[in-house]
C-alpha cells in the first residue's frame, strides 16, 4: 500500500527539550481504573486491600446503586491490622474465601493494593501466589497496586494489564493484538475496520472472559489504543511481541495513521485501505469539523493527568486549528508518543511530572481560553475566569476512532462555547 503517513511539520516536538518537574503533584487515584475495568472483564472481580475511604471512592466514582451487585469491593484494612495487632494476611484469606465461596462466576481475582496496604508493606504478590495455588485451575489470583502514592489514575488499568502479561499462554502464531480498554462499541468498531481489510486474527488485551483465546509469543505483533500502557508495552516486548508505532487514534489524522501502521505491517493494499476507511473518515472530518468552528484560534493548556495530553495535543492543534500553549504529561514514553510528538508542531512548552504551583502560575500568566486539568484544580480556575475540561471526562467517554471524532472535539468546544455566551 502507498504511505498514508501524515505530512509532518517543519519542526515536531519529539526533541524539544522536556521541562521535568518534581514538586507537588495534583492526581487521582489510580484505583479508578476498576471503574472501568470492570465492565469490561464479564467475569473478574476486583478486591481492594484498603480502607473505608477507598471504598467510598470506587463506591461514589462508579455510582453504584444499593441493590447491584458490582464485580469490585474492598477489604476493609481496620485499626487492628495497620497496627500490626492482627495476622493481615489471614483475615485476607478468609474475605476471599468468602468471596468465591459467594460469587462462583469469578474467574479472574484481582488483589489491589492501595495507600494502606502498601504504607504497611502487605505483600500482595505472595498472597496472589499462594491463593492461585490454592484456586486453580478454577480461578487465576493476580495483583497489582493501584495506589495514589506515585501514581496518576490511568496506570492502574497499565498495572492491571501488564500484571496479565507474565501469565498468558505462549504461541507462535502471528496475530494481531489489541491492546487497551476501550467501550464495546468503539472496540466493535476497530475490529470491523480491522477485519474488513481482511487483517485477522485479532485478540484483545483485556479480554471479556479469562477463557478467551489470549495468548503471545514472538510472532505477536501489538497496537497500543491508549497512550498510558508504559509497563504493559514493556511486560510484552519481554514476551517476545513486537509493537507497531503510531499516532494514537483520536480524531480522523491519529485514526487514520493508526490504521494505516497496522495495515502497512499486514500488507493490506492501498485501494482495500481507502475502500474501508472512506466513508467513516468522511463522517469524522464532518463532525470535527462542526465542533471546530469554536476551537480554531483558541489557546489550549494541560496539566499533567491522564496520559492523553500529548495525542489530544496533536489532535487538537492539527484538526481544530487551536493554539497549545503547554502540553503537561504525568510522564512522557517516547517509544509511546513519539508519532504524536513528531506530528505537533514546535512551539508548545512541553513539561513532564508537576510542581502544582508553578504550572498554576504559568497558567494563570498565559489566560488559555481553555485548560484540561485534574477535578481539583478546576473549581478555582473556574472561579478565575477561566474555562476548563476535566481530563478524567476524556477518560470515561468514548473517543477513539472515526465515529467518536466529532464527540471529542465537541468536548472540548462545548465548554469554549459556553464560557461565549455567558460573556454576552
Amino acid at each position: 500500500m502507498t504511505d498514508q503517513t501524515p505530512i509532518q511539520p517543519a519542526r515536531g516536538c519529539r526533541d524539544t527539550p522536556v521541562l521535568k518537574e518534581r514538586g507537588q503533584r495534583e492526581v487521582f487515584c489510580g484505583l479508578t481504573g476498576i471503574i472501568w475495568l470492570h465492565r469490561k472483564m464479564q467475569d473478574a472481580f476486583f478486591l481492594v486491600v484498603g480502607s473505608r475511604t477507598c471504598a467510598h471512592l470506587l463506591q461514589s466514582a462508579a455510582g453504584v446503586m444499593i441493590f447491584a451487585e458490582p464485580r469490585f469491593g474492598t477489604a476493609i484494612l481496620e485499626e487492628k491490622d495497620l497496627a500490626g495487632l492482627a495476622d493481615a494476611h489471614e483475615e485476607l484469606d478468609r474475605e476471599v474465601a468468602r468471596l468465591l465461596s459467594r460469587r462462583p462466576d469469578i474467574r479472574q481475582l484481582f488483589l489491589v493494593g492501595s495507600c494502606p496496604s502498601e504504607v504497611i508493606k502487605l505483600d500482595l504478590a505472595r498472597a496472589a501466589e499462594r491463593m492461585t495455588v490454592q484456586y486453580a485451575p478454577k480461578v487465576r489470583v493476580l495483583n497489582y497496586s493501584g495506589s495514589g502514592i506515585e501514581t496518576t489514575f490511568t496506570q492502574g488499568e497499565d498495572a492491571c494489564l501488564a500484571s496479565m502479561v507474565p501469565v498468558l499462554p505462549e504461541t507462535d502464531a502471528r496475530e494481531l493484538l489489541l491492546v487497551g480498554a476501550l467501550p464495546d462499541v468503539v472496540e466493535d468498531q476497530a475490529l470491523q475496520l480491522l477485519g474488513d481489510m481482511g487483517i485477522g486474527p485479532i485478540r484483545v488485551l483485556p479480554a471479556h472472559r479469562a477463557d478467551d483465546e489470549l495468548a503471545v509469543g514472538e510472532n505477536t505483533v501489538f497496537a497500543l489504543t491508549q497512550p498510558f500502557l508504559g509497563d504493559t508495552h514493556a511486560a510484552l516486548e519481554r514476551r517476545g511481541a513486537r509493537h507497531i508505532p503510531a499516532p494514537f487514534p483520536f480524531g480522523d489524522e491519529g485514526t487514520t495513521a493508526w490504521l494505516a501502521a497496522v495495515a502497512a505491517e499486514f500488507g493490506v493494499d492501498q485501494e482495500t485501505f481507502e475502500r474501508v476507511t472512506a466513508a467513516p473518515r468522511a463522517r469524522a472530518r464532518k463532525a470535527i469539523a462542526a465542533a471546530a468552528a469554536d476551537l480554531n484560534g483558541k489557546s489550549i493548556f494541560f496539566f499533567p493527568d491522564s496520559q492523553l495530553e500529548i495525542p489530544l495535543a496533536r489532535f487538537l492543534t492539527r484538526e481544530c486549528g487551536m493554539e497549545a500553549i503547554e502540553v503537561g504529561a504525568p510522564y512522557i514514553h517516547k517509544d509511546l508518543v513519539g508519532p504524536d510528538l513528531d506530528l505537533l508542531a514546535e512551539g508548545p512548552v512541553i513539561s513532564e511530572g508537576q510542581d502544582v504551583d508553578l504550572q498554576l502560575d504559568r497558567c494563570r500568566a498565559a489566560r488559555p481560553d481553555l485548560t484540561v486539568c485534574g477535578l481539583g484544580l478546576a473549581n478555582p480556575l473556574e472561579a478565575e475566569g477561566l474555562s476548563t475540561k476535566w481530563a478524567i471526562e476524556l477518560v470515561f467517554t468514548p473517543v477513539h476512532f472515526y465515529e467518536q471524532a466529532g464527540d471529542l472535539a465537541g468536548l472540548f468546544s462545548r465548554p469554549v462555547r459556553r464560557k461565549g455566551v455567558l460573556s454576552l
